[in-house]
Formats: C-alpha cells, structure tokens, sequence
C-alpha cells in the first residue's frame, strides 16, 4: 500500500501463554513516539461511522484493542505530495497494528465486527475543552472521495 505522507504503520505482536497474552501498544522508543499528550478509549457499534475529522496541533496513534474496524484516512494537505490519496486499514483483533495518523489528515473508522469495537488513541496533545483541536465533516460527505459501504465480491 501506498501509505499517505507522514502516515506510519506497526504490526503490534501478542506474546501468548497458557494465562492468557500480552502485546504492547505503544513505546517511546519506537519511531513512531513523538510525545506524550493522553490516553483515551473510543467505541463504536457494530455498522457505525465515526468521521471525519483532522487535527492542526496533534498526531493520533490508534489501536483497536476489541473487534475489528475499517480506518480510513485521506489526506487533504495541499503541501502535501500525497494530496487526495485514502488509505484503509482493517485493525483489531484479527489483525493488530499501531496507525499513526499527522497531523491535517481526515480519519474516520467504521465497526466492522459483530460487537462493538474499541480502539485506543495516544495522541501527542491532551484534548483543550474550550478549543478543541477538531475540524469535521459529515460521515457521508462528497468532499472526500471514499464509500464507507462493505466491499463484497
């Protein structure tokens, strides 16, 4: 896949035992560590659309820690080499990963499995409540080219 400029993805591994496992999220001696802003959990149900929005002030670092979602992301950054291009990722459970998503990306993530579906975020900012660092659009929106439908064939 031709990954969106700034866009860093990690293959996360469980470490199993006969009590269960382990699997690290997110370490600051990775390459994807920037700083540290918070820690917060988001669920989405089973066919809901969570999108779309970009940050001006932060990076995002997403896991799914329960179910599986369809991340999307499309960059809109005029300087950016990439402009228009959308990624999608399937993450969670059946296949865990870390998604850094820059700064001025759209993003938005669907529920795709049977219950409802949590993912982590690690951004580098913790959230302003009198000036949140947020710039939405609609779900379904014509400005970025991308059908949040399931995909048969």
């Amino acid at each position: 896949m031709n990954l969106i400029e700034g866009v860093k993805i990690r293959q996360l591994k469980r470490i199993p035992d006969e009590r269960g496992f382990l699997m690290e999220m997110f370490r600051s001696d990775w390459t994807e560590y920037e700083c540290f802003g918070q820690a917060y959990i988001t669920a989405v149900y089973p066919g809901v659309v969570k999108g779309w929005h970009y940050h001006k002030l932060q990076d995002d670092n997403f896991v799914c820690v329960h179910g599986m979602a369809k991340v999307a992301l499309y960059d809109a950054r005029d300087e950016s080499p990439t402009k228009g291009r959308i990624n999608e990722f399937f993450m969670g459970v059946l296949n865990p990963m870390l998604v850094q998503i820059p700064k001025g990306v759209y993003h938005g993530f669907k529920g795709v499995s049977q219950d409802t579906t949590l993912i982590v975020n690690i951004p580098t900012k913790t959230y302003n409540y009198s000036e949140p660092d947020e710039y939405r659009l609609p779900a379904h929106t014509e400005e970025i080219p991308y059908d949040w439908n399931r995909k048969d064939g």
